[in-house]
């Protein structure tokens, strides 16, 4: 689980920089896919391919909870959650789109 800096850092996409602000808009919450896909509205498909490439990059970290799936009738869930390296990656790069966007608005319509 604890991992020194990433080798490379990951591309950042529209999708994946959605995953990123879930965590940061929760600090320090463990989030499970199901949970960021509602957050976000991505799919599936879309969603677990990014928090894989972001736990290989060390932008997250996950663990399996810890329950007994016959208790609650489901599987167990892949918990996530932000590392510090991950947080400061996100918050510089929504920063810079959120920079970008302002840049983009007409001066008129401010």
């Amino acid at each position: 689980m604890g991992r020194s800096a990433p080798s490379r850092r990951p591309r950042l996409t529209h999708q994946s920089l959605k995953i990123l602000k879930a965590f940061l808009e929760g600090v320090g919450d463990e989030l499970s896919g199901a949970d960021i896909m509602r957050r976000t509205g991505l799919s599936s498909g879309t969603t677990y391919p990014i928090l894989l490439r972001f736990a290989a990059a060390g932008l997250l970290e996950s663990r399996w909870e810890k329950v007994d799936p016959s208790v609650l009738g489901r599987p167990r869930q892949r918990l996530y959650s932000v590392t510090a390296f991950g947080g400061q990656l996100g918050r510089d790069a929504l920063r810079q789109v959120s920079l970008v966007e302002l840049d983009a608005v007409p001066s008129s319509a401010a």
